[in-house]
């Protein structure tokens, strides 16, 4: 078996013409219509290029998505966690709302018949930013900001699920105006005030 190829020994230039022409004809032709000749064609390089890179047309747009959101997902911490989580929820909104969220919706879609990428989206995007909201949740509690017995996994998932379930069954569009009245709830509950 050959061995992976370094990453490090990739050219900048061509990595960046295909992660980028990854996003832009995914965005305009769908995942299912994107081939990765397609994408060889339009970054300028060989398809070979592309697969000695990437393995599969899943692990590129997985590395494309990583790569055109670099640290915008980060978690702000001023103090005020509602403020915080309004700050990173309407961020995802707004690159859910973009090619980037054409192209993560492709992706998960190719997750139900590739298990490999599945895990992928796990490892490499999905983990990291829960982790990193949990750190911050975990702070809140310790701040008396936010419950300590509701685990702070169960709250990452109050608060994102909505966002994915608007984004891959299409109930309602994703608007940042929403992400208040969203916190609100799972902040407040569901239960009569008063």
């Amino acid at each position: 078996m050959t061995p992976a190829p370094n990453p490090e020994r990739r050219n900048t230039q061509a990595r960046r013409a295909i992660l980028d022409a990854t996003i832009e004809l995914i965005a305009r032709d769908g995942y299912a219509n994107v081939t990765i000749e397609a994408i060889a064609s339009a970054a300028g390089v060989g398809k070979t290029t592309i697969y000695r890179w990437w393995p599969s047309k899943g692990t590129l747009a997985l590395e494309a998505i990583n790569d055109h959101i670099g640290d915008v997902l980060d978690f702000p911490d001023t103090g005020d966690i509602t403020v915080d989580l309004r700050t990173q929820i309407t961020e995802v909104v707004g690159l859910l709302n973009s090619d980037i969220g054409v192209v993560f919706r492709g992706a998960i879609a190719e997750a139900q018949s590739t298990p490999a990428i599945g895990t992928a989206i796990l490892d490499t995007i999905i983990e990291p930013r829960t982790r990193a909201c949990e750190v911050r949740l975990a702070r809140a509690v310790a701040d008396g900001q936010l419950r300590a017995d509701v685990p702070t996994r169960v709250m990452v998932e109050m608060f994102y699920s909505p966002l994915y379930y608007r984004l891959l069954f299409g109930t309602d569009i994703l608007r940042p105006q929403d992400v208040g009245d969203l916190l609100d709830y799972c902040l407040n509950g569901l239960r009569p005030q008063g």
